[in-house]
């Protein structure tokens, strides 16, 4: 089988199971009928842009990066990137730091986005707080966050 059916089987079994591990996915996908070692899935996984996040249940699994390319220009991402000193999150809150300043920028770019896990967001002089509607969620935003 060729590896663009691999990396959508992949697609679909984060979307139908709760995996937390490289070896659980592995097996999942020689059920399917693919051959593949551990190593092969790791390297799918980044292919993939997959993180771990907090699901429902409590359990770290595997989730596919929210894709914010499509609705923020190259331009507005360097600014995100260049303006943003770190990402934290407790429970549905997640806090953006940014230079002095860079608040109001930030989080219009945030908005931008479209996060459909976003109730909010409100800016200060340097910081961001961002509603998520769930922990398990503002989990998925802050790993998408951090990994632009």
């Amino acid at each position: 089988m060729v590896k663009k059916d691999r990396l959508t089987a992949i697609l679909e079994l984060i979307e139908e199971c709760e995996i937390a591990t490289q070896e659980e996915l592995t097996e999942l996908l020689i059920k399917r009928g693919y051959d593949v070692s551990q190593s092969t899935v790791s390297r799918d996984i980044n292919e993939l842009n997959l993180i771990k996040a907090e699901s429902q249940s409590g359990k770290s699994i595997y989730v596919k990066a929210l894709d914010t390319s499509k609705t923020v220009s190259p331009n507005r991402m360097t600014i995100l990137k260049q303006s943003t000193v770190s990402v934290d999150v407790a429970n549905n809150l997640i806090v953006v730091k940014t230079l002095s300043g860079h608040a109001n920028a930030v989080a219009l770019i945030i908005d931008e986005m479209n996060f459909p896990q976003v109730l909010g967001t409100v800016a200060g002089d340097d910081a961001v707080l961002i509603v998520a509607k769930s922990n398990a969620e503002a989990e998925i935003v802050m790993k998408s966050l951090r990994a632009i």
